[in-house]
């Protein structure tokens, strides 16, 4: 082919690299088509047996968004469903928020890990002056801070500012020296957001929205009690009583600790988050940006918590607002790891897994605190790998066969 003004050869178009997008829009299509319905067959399963009332589904594979879903009911009293924008409150999922943010804040040279609490919070104390000289931003990310387990969550409950609860540590006896002992907070957990408003002068919800929620255009999540109720698309939290679901208030609770459970957000959120946390948002944050909060930090031994109890489970560990798993995958027999955090406030109770050497994230937000949650995300993660293992393997021998037909 020539061009007549400048004599030069054309090239023709490149038709294998044609062929093969199609081929790969293809299984994507098909994969995300039979995927939706195995997710779809499942909660529904969930939503007839009682186990739930309504769910927001989202997964994320490679860099596109497969599944924002929701399932069941906002309000089991009417007929109104959960779609991927219907807001959920995250629990201890806004933890995972907080320690990315602090990542970044670290790279920034902002802050740094080994900063000593008390540097930024002259009013916080706990033990003698040498223990308190020593917990660090990176021991209140990680629960390993010395205190009892879950103190003063009574106190986030009840309302009080995080400034005041920070004072009354003093009363507090030190279980251990800091870096030592995992101990749960929420309480002491939520003074990382203190720590970066003095660091920054921004509080913590400014920080989220101008750095994630604006650039990952996260228009559905946020960060206090008066937007949640003003919402029209959120669902509505259920307890079960007497085998039967009944409707509860929306609590303001834990809005004044918000990197310990303060934020709102749906499925399409989430999804959006993950792909983040993949690190297929470059262009908002580099991934090596924010990784040092999935270092494991200190182990979580035992084998009593639900998490240790999934199929091939290694260990566990703490990083900075993220737990990290280490397994053995079922069917390569290769040691794999996965960052996850479960959250419950208000009776809504979730899930969220990133799986970084599959590229993949699974979220899920219920609207009721059922057990289902203690195994969505390994139930969820099998069905997943099947589908896109025989689905594959379907489409490669579909195409070998077409080549074969082509060439007779």
């Amino acid at each position: 082919m020539f061009n007549s003004e400048t004599e030069k050869v054309i090239p023709p178009p490149k038709l294998d690299n044609t062929l093969v997008d199609y081929k790969e829009i293809q299984l994507y299509k098909s994969n995300q088509k039979v995927l939706k319905e195995a997710i779809e067959s499942y909660f529904n399963e969930a939503i007839a047996s009682g186990d739930i009332v309504g769910a927001g589904v989202s997964i994320v594979k490679s860099d596109s968004i497969v599944i924002s879903e929701g399932y069941g009911k906002k309000n089991i009293k009417f007929n109104n469903r959960v779609d991927g924008e219907t807001v959920f409150r995250l629990g201890s999922l806004s933890k995972g928020f907080a320690g990315i943010l602090a990542a970044s804040l670290n790279n920034e040279g902002k802050l740094h890990w080994d900063d000593k609490v008390s540097e930024y919070l002259p009013e916080f104390h706990l033990g003698d002056k040498r223990n308190i000289d020593n917990i660090t931003l990176a021991n209140i990310l990680s629960h390993t801070s010395g205190t009892p387990y879950h103190s003063y969550t009574n106190l986030v409950e009840a309302g009080l500012s995080l400034s005041d609860i920070a004072k009354r540590f003093k009363d507090v006896n030190p279980i251990s020296k800091p870096g030592l002992t995992y101990s749960y907070q929420n309480a002491m957990f939520a003074l990382c957001g203190e720590v970066m408003h003095k660091a920054t002068g921004q509080d913590i919800a400014t920080l989220l929205n101008d750095r994630f929620f604006q650039p990952l255009d996260m228009h559905n999540t946020s960060m206090d009690n008066e937007t949640l109720v003003h919402t029209e698309n959120v669902a509505i939290p259920h307890s079960k009583s007497r085998y039967k679901f009944k409707t509860l208030k929306l609590t303001d609770k834990y809005y004044n600790a918000v990197a310990a459970g303060g934020i709102n957000a749906s499925a399409l959120d989430m999804a959006k988050w993950m792909r983040f946390l993949l690190g297929h948002n470059p262009e908002i944050m580099d991934k090596s940006a924010f990784e040092d909060a999935f270092n494991p930090f200190i182990e979580v031994k035992g084998h009593s918590k639900y998490y240790q109890k999934w199929s091939g489970h290694l260990a566990s560990y703490y990083g900075y607002g993220w737990r990290i798993h280490k397994y053995l995958e079922d069917t390569s027999g290769q040691e794999k790891t996965m960052w996850h955090h479960g959250g419950s406030v208000n009776s809504y109770r979730n899930e969220i897994a990133i799986l970084p050497e599959d590229d993949l994230g699974i979220c899920v937000l219920l609207n009721s605190n059922s057990k289902l949650a203690q195994t969505v995300i390994p139930d969820l993660q099998k069905i997943i790998k099947n589908i896109y293992k025989s689905n594959t393997s379907k489409i490669a021998a579909k195409s070998t066969v077409e080549k074969i037909n082509t060439v007779l």
